[in-house]
């Protein structure tokens, strides 16, 4: 379910765009997640929160489900992690695939297809 109903064309969007609001989407999951589980203090659940969404362990979340992917989801991930971004990050290659799986997120976001983020997230 997307929160608004502004009339947006995903596959015309550039897929660093995708990626800026797939960030966000992957970041209220995983927070609305860890806030469910338990009523901790706010560093904590910060910490907690930065372990799943570093590009690192975005990267380890993508390989496990590459497998379950249609062919356009797979292709938007594609286009996502072959973009170039305007600086440089010290894990170059999790970095790539960290911004794949959030373009593809995003894109999945704005097609109203939460519940396909929710398969893909917690297989």
């Amino acid at each position: 379910m997307r929160l608004t109903n502004y009339d947006c064309d995903p596959k015309q969007l550039s897929p660093l765009t995708l990626a800026f609001i797939g960030d966000c989407v992957y970041d209220l999951f995983v927070r609305e997640e860890i806030v469910c589980q338990a009523n901790r203090p706010v560093k904590e659940l910060n910490k907690l929160k930065v372990e799943r969404v570093r590009c690192e362990a975005q990267a380890e979340l993508f390989k496990k489900i590459e497998p379950f992917l249609t062919e356009e989801e797979a292709d938007i991930f594609r286009r996502g992690r072959n973009a170039h971004t305007a600086h440089a990050h010290k894990r170059t290659q999790e970095y790539h695939y960290a911004t794949g799986f959030e373009a593809l997120l995003g894109y999945l976001y704005l097609c109203d297809k939460t519940d396909r983020i929710i398969e893909l997230i917690y297989k």
